[in-house]
């Protein structure tokens, strides 16, 4: 045992077993709920409080660095505690017990969507989690909000993400690149460091980063390039080559990756709609696992249209492997470094910058599902380089306004769980088709 020096709370310094190992981290991914928030507070409890096999102040540094990151922040400090104890074998382990229980659980709901979603009983059963959804991606925006928007720069940083996106499509990787630049060179020097500046320097080597980077990306981008070079399925290439992209822009969480997915899922590849888009974040909401589980739903969909359940489901194994491969070449190739790395004053201007800017593209996404939840028809109406969605207010849905009141007071004032709220909202969708 040896004391952290942040709490003076002993910590393990023996080898964890492989089998302590699996059961813990198992358990983890089998209960991972809720949401990153959720996520990341169930593993603080388990490795700091309960198991004391990472000292307080080594997983908040850690918990820094993955929200430097792209992609699923729970997911990769899982993988950089599972490296912590087992190296590399032990990171694995870590990360795929945390996303493989709940993608075998939506791949399962993804399946039995394409089967059974189109009966009456479970169009009204989505319509209610459709309404429950967009009063979650409101919720999520407070939070999100509450916590980025600290300083006037960052508000008006965030509201030109979202005129950008939503007025004039521009692409989200651009948005991300933009804020990201303007954050590293002019937010830098207001960002202090949150480690010692004897932390700063790291003992890894230049030429075994090297390896494990090339390594990864051959990992990553080997079966791509195999099916390309095979001839194989068209959409499975597209899948391969759209989520790779957004395996490296998606910064911000989940949420983000949801406006990315609504502007070129839904809108240019017309993969889904809509609808399933909403019906899909839903289903992502109520299984273990990080959220970012719903582009497996997406990426099955889209294959299924293309040649039937064989194919979709080649097209969520493409996903998925797309979306977490990447993950573990962040952490493998930057994990040695991490003490460094966080502290750099612009690396930490450039995040805060672009967590400003997923603000406003949050708030494109919660206003986008909003028009396409509530009204049945709209209208795009182009005024110069401006797009605007206009809704046909005849078409508005009574119902969904009913459950997403309900849905809203469920979780912004009397703060129930997610289960409940998404429970209820089903029930409802069920009777208000009886009305």
């Amino acid at each position: 045992m040896s004391a952290d020096a942040t709490t003076g709370v002993a910590v393990r310094t023996d080898k964890i077993s492989w089998r302590c190992l699996l059961v813990v981290f198992g358990r983890i991914g089998l209960l991972s709920f809720g949401g990153p928030a959720a996520q990341i507070a169930l593993m603080h409890r388990v490795l700091v409080d309960e198991e004391r096999w990472l000292a307080e102040d080594r997983f908040l540094g850690a918990l820094s660095f993955c929200m430097l990151l792209p992609g699923p922040e729970a997911m990769q400090l899982a993988t950089y505690a599972g490296w912590q104890l087992r190296g590399v074998r032990g990171g694995l382990i870590a990360g795929l017990l945390f996303v493989v229980p709940g993608a075998l659980v939506v791949l399962a709901l993804a399946m039995a969507y394409m089967a059974f979603g189109h009966v009456p009983l479970m169009q009204w059963v989505f319509l209610g989690i459709k309404a429950a959804v967009l009063v979650i991606v409101v919720e999520a925006l407070l939070r999100v909000a509450k916590k980025a928007l600290a300083r006037t720069v960052h508000w008006v940083i965030a509201g030109l993400a979202f005129v950008a996106i939503f007025f004039l499509g521009v692409p989200f990787p651009l948005i991300v690149l933009a804020a990201g630049i303007v954050g590293y060179w002019f937010l830098g020097q207001a960002a202090a460091p949150s480690v010692a500046p004897a932390a700063r320097r790291s003992a890894a080597s230049a030429s075994s980063t090297t390896v494990t980077i090339v390594l990864w990306l051959a990992i990553w981008w080997a079966p791509l390039m195999l099916l390309s070079a095979a001839g194989g399925q068209d959409i499975l290439v597209q899948i391969g080559n759209f989520f790779s992209r957004l395996a490296v822009v998606t910064f911000g969480g989940a949420y983000a990756v949801l406006a990315y997915l609504a502007q070129d899922v839904v809108t240019q590849h017309g993969w889904l709609s809509a609808g399933e888009m909403m019906d899909g974040l839903g289903l992502a909401e109520t299984t273990p696992g990080p959220l970012i589980l719903v582009t497996e739903f997406v990426g099955y969909i889209a294959a299924y249209r293309a040649g039937g359940p064989g194919l979709g489901i080649a097209g969520a194994v493409v996903t998925l492997w797309v979306t977490f491969v990447p993950c573990f070449l962040w952490i493998f190739a930057g994990a040695p470094y991490i003490e460094w790395i966080i502290a750099q004053p612009r690396l930490r201007g450039a995040l805060t910058a672009i967590t400003a800017a997923v603000v406003g593209v949050i708030l494109n996404l919660s206003l986008w599902f909003a028009l396409h939840v509530l009204f049945a028809g709209l209208e795009k109406r182009e005024l110069g380089p401006v797009t605007l969605l206009a809704p046909q207010w005849q078409t508005l849905d009574w119902r969904v306004l009913v459950i997403g009141a309900v849905s809203a007071v469920m979780l912004l004032w009397k703060h129930q769980s997610l289960m409940r709220t998404l429970g209820l909202a089903a029930l409802l969708g069920i009777l208000l088709n009886q009305v």
